[in-house]
């Protein structure tokens, strides 16, 4: 997959796959899309509903204890925080929603910032989306896809938290998520795998999908 309307110097060279999130540094936050700094390369953005653990699987991809900040207050991340990564592309954790104890004003503050940066930043390769496995395919989950998906560039979910359930439970949800997405015509754009950030397990499949998007070639099956 080349990815269309990116400048030709945006692209990476290709690296160890196994290391894309390894050693990633703080860059800067933005409170509005004015804000944005220049797109100088690929980004991949990070984007859950509020606790379902995406700061941990940043940290965990990362192998940083606390690069995203981990609360047990959702809603606490309210920038959009850029991440520079050793091949030259940028991590964009974005904030986290659907926290109702959140004020209305920040929510739909938060809501624009989202929308605006998802639809219109041409340097994003793609989308890592993190759902609960207990709780998949939300309102505001599917929300996020009909934002992102018609741009055409990939959406790869992470069912985080998959330690809470059997493995036999885990699979399961699985294989409903990838049917519900196929049966709304997402099957090929949207890949969906297992996470646990306590088991790490799911790393290095993440890697190789992400890794894929950054070299310009098709995903890895999931």
């Amino acid at each position: 997959m080349i990815l269309r309307g990116l400048p030709a110097a945006a692209s990476p060279p290709r690296q160890d796959l196994m290391s894309i999130f390894r050693q990633a540094s703080f860059e800067t936050s933005i409170a509005k899309p004015s804000a944005l700094p220049p797109a100088d390369g690929f980004e991949i953005a990070f984007a859950g509903r509020s606790n379902a653990g995406k700061s941990s699987a940043i940290n965990t991809l990362a192998g940083h204890t606390r690069l995203a900040y981990v609360s047990k207050t959702p809603g606490r991340t309210q920038l959009l925080n850029f991440f520079r990564l050793p091949c030259g592309a940028r991590l964009v954790d974005l904030p986290g929603y659907g926290y109702a104890a959140v004020p209305e004003r920040i929510r739909l503050q938060w809501g624009e910032l989202i929308e605006s940066y998802l639809k219109t930043r041409m340097a994003l390769a793609g989308l890592v989306l993190m759902m609960d496995t207990r709780h998949p395919l939300t309102a505001l989950d599917r929300q996020m896809i009909g934002w992102f998906a018609p741009s055409g560039r990939p959406i790869h979910i992470l069912l985080t938290k998959s330690d809470k359930l059997s493995r036999g439970a885990a699979q399961a949800t699985l294989r409903k998520v990838r049917e519900a997405l196929a049966a709304h015509g997402h099957g090929e754009r949207i890949t969906v795998q297992l996470f646990s950030s306590l088991t790490r397990n799911g790393v290095e499949e993440c890697e190789r999908v992400v890794g894929a998007w950054l070299a310009g070639t098709p995903g890895a099956e999931t």
